[in-house]
């Protein structure tokens, strides 16, 4: 949420407005409250646009349309002015994730929790239909999970039912892979279209998969007119429900008073809403609510509660969802200041919980493990949500809960090195020993694409196309999501099986460092070199890259800017015995170890910020920042390798932890959700940060 700003009123009708939770291009979204202290999300079209006749019809109509369903499923409307030179809508203010937030935090629902969904939106679909209306845009991101239970917001391109078909010009007609075919190809819609959209709905909800898929929105659309829905994992008791409501004519779908009771959950299902992982949102979120309408509003002198100024704003999932037609979830974070109250921004539900503090040389219990089995001869650990995905030493690929270091599911096939690269927070990519590369999501190794002829040896990397992989003929080979080849070139830097190349993403360009020492960065588009650099080193160093910059170790601690040229911005020329190890960075500051010394530099004017003894670091492998901490794995020959732990505000170290004696480096590192994961002789625990 953001403050008043110049030109938002103080107050609309009997509400005070208390700050902005949202803008888009019609209007905005203030938290407002009335005398008795009730919240309300409050909608406002913009004054320069109120005197277009279309756009301020719109917002008469969806006014309209929204108070004529009298229904507990749907977000209440508590005022409405559309006269005047400022219209707005004030609606109930709803707290809880949507639908779409829910799945993708907490996963699929499971049949009991599914049928109440489904049979809650089905009778809300009937009282919407009861008022002569059709919503026509029911989506997950339009349903809200309250307390009890879920509600539909956004009536935008709600229409009656009778005689209108496409919506007026600049105004997306239907939301792809939702709308049914009539809706797609133009024709008149009624109460069907919804029921079209509930099926999609439910299938989404029931196995995290959207029932139709395509690279763009032409080819969903065209599934939807001609392609058969993927229901692969609808429970089987519920597949003859939900399938019928994609039926292509809408004179085979049923009618909603039919789907709710179908789908009539058993007793006691509303425990749904009162337990467990979600149950604990909502509640986090009403109470998150209830903080934000406790806020002053602007020209209010003695209401108790934190500082207007220290109010820190931001918009993004963990907040309450703001059902004013405008699908928006708000968070905030209140600091302490002039006696204010913290709150901070609720953390995903596998995030560990950071220690308070410290004692100084001291090292704590590790959160889990050790885990042992893992492959240390050729590491790799890769953090995506609630999954740890790890190469085994057998050379297959497991999937472990961050949570518990458990494992989930193993991928037996995996290719000579077991690698994967992240595609998105949710899915991964990796290849089998015949060359085939998958694209598979993490919480439960679900296939969703393949690509059988990329002739994949090594994954190098991913990104939102596709990944990046070497192949058995030693070329670099691009591979989009729907599987196949984007192109092929010759590989820039060495990379092998036993040694293979380090590789990242960044502003449409794949780094790339091989085993020769050499850094190539390539154009993702094509596969163009753009430039590269000499030998830096006798092996492939990661690098760090950020703010359109790569820093690299090796011969020396080097910046290049990513779209430049190849020549270093700046130099920093080792000191010490030893090359600088690959590097850190976090925010502005570059974490890098020359000989014995860990340096903390400003990397925008290279100033050093703080110095501290390292023995003789792992250089393979960067360092890792989580929280307040830096980790840096140290091996010397003939002493016991050290796993040092520094506090980096402070500029020293805050613990060690010494294991047994060895004569290679052998620390991996990997840290995500408030935990840093070691990986150390084959053996894996997860460790807390502060």
């Amino acid at each position: 949420m953001k403050p008043l700003g110049t030109g938002d009123p103080l107050r609309l009708g009997p509400y005070r407005l208390i700050g902005v939770l949202g803008a888009g291009g019609m209007g905005k979204v203030y938290l407002g409250r009335d005398s008795s202290g009730r919240p309300a999300a409050i909608k406002v079209l913009r004054p320069e646009l109120a005197h277009q006749s279309n756009l301020a019809q719109r917002f008469v109509r969806e006014a309209h349309a929204a108070q004529a369903v009298q229904s507990p499923g749907v977000a209440r409307v508590l005022g409405a002015e559309t006269e005047g030179g400022r219209p707005w809508i004030a609606c109930e203010f709803l707290a809880g994730p949507t639908l779409a937030e829910a799945v993708e935090r907490y996963g699929p629902l499971d049949g009991t929790a599914l049928r109440a969904v489904g049979a809650a939106l089905a009778s809300t679909l009937t009282d919407i239909h009861a008022a002569g209306l059709v919503h026509r845009d029911v989506k997950p991101p339009n349903i809200v999970l309250t307390a009890t239970g879920p509600r539909i917001i956004d009536f935008g391109i709600a229409r009656p039912e009778h005689g209108l078909t496409l919506t007026s010009t600049g105004e997306a007609p239907v939301t792809p892979g939702y709308g049914p075919p009539e809706q797609v190809l133009g024709q008149r819609v009624g109460p069907p279209a919804d029921v079209f959209a509930l099926g999609a709905v439910l299938t989404l909800a029931a196995t995290g998969q959207t029932a139709y898929q395509g690279s763009h929105v032409a080819a969903v659309q065209y599934e939807v007119v001609h392609g058969e829905p993927r229901l692969e994992g609808l429970p089987p008791d519920l597949y003859p429900l939900i399938a019928p409501c994609l039926a292509k004519d809408p004179a085979y779908r049923p009618t909603p008073p039919q789907i709710a009771a179908a789908l009539a959950p058993p007793p006691g299902s509303e425990a749904v809403w009162r337990q467990g992982a979600l149950a604990d949102d909502i509640e986090g979120r009403e109470q998150e609510a209830g903080r934000l309408a406790a806020l002053p509003a602007a020209g209010d002198t003695q209401i108790p509660g934190p500082s207007r100024r220290r109010l820190l704003v931001g918009l993004g999932a963990g907040g309450a969802v703001l059902a004013a037609s405008a699908g928006t979830a708000a968070w905030w974070w209140l600091g302490k200041d002039d006696g204010g109250t913290t709150a901070a921004p609720k953390r995903d539900p596998w995030a560990a919980q950071p220690l308070k503090g410290y004692s100084a040389n001291n090292a704590p219990a590790a959160l889990w493990g050790p885990v042992s089995g893992l492959n240390s001869d050729m590491p790799m650990l890769l953090p995506l949500r609630e999954i740890l995905v790890a190469a085994m030493a057998d050379g297959s690929i497991a999937g472990l809960d961050i949570r518990t270091g458990r494992e989930k599911w193993r991928q037996e096939e995996a290719a000579a090195a077991a690698r994967a690269a992240a595609l998105d927070e949710n899915t991964f990519v990796a290849a089998d020993a015949e060359g085939t590369v998958y694209g598979l999501r993490g919480r439960d190794r679900r296939e969703q694409w393949s690509a059988p002829g990329a002739r994949a040896e090594v994954v190098l990397a991913a990104d939102a196309d596709g990944a990046y992989v070497t192949t058995k003929d030693g070329e670099l080979r691009a591979v989009g999501t729907g599987g196949k080849e984007r192109w092929t070139v010759g590989l820039p830097v060495k990379s092998t099986v036993s040694k293979p190349a380090w590789a990242a993403v960044a502003d449409g360009l794949l780094v790339v460092s091989g085993s020769d020492g050499k850094i190539a960065v390539v154009d993702t588009k094509d596969g163009r070199k753009v430039w590269d650099t000499p030998k830096r080193s006798s092996y492939a160093m990661p690098c760090a890259i950020g703010g359109g910059f790569l820093y690299a170790g090796g011969d020396g601690l080097t910046a290049y800017a990513l779209k430049g040229d190849g020549k270093p911005e700046w130099n920093v020329e080792p000191k010490g015995e030893y090359i600088w190890s690959a590097p850190a960075l976090d925010g502005e500051v570059l974490y890098a170890v020359n000989d014995t010394m860990l340096t903390a530099m400003n990397a925008k004017t290279r100033d050093t910020e703080w110095t501290e003894e390292a023995s003789t670091v792992a250089l393979r492998y960067p360092p890792v920042v989580q929280g307040n901490s830096l980790w840096c794995g140290t091996s010397s020959n003939g002493d016991p390798d050290a796993l040092k732990v520094y506090d980096i505000g402070k500029g020293r170290v805050a613990w060690e932890d010494r294991r047994t004696s060895r004569e290679r480096d052998d620390w991996t590192m990997a840290a995500a959700n408030n935990r840093v994961f070691i990986l150390y002789t084959g053996s894996l625990t997860a460790n807390p940060v502060f």
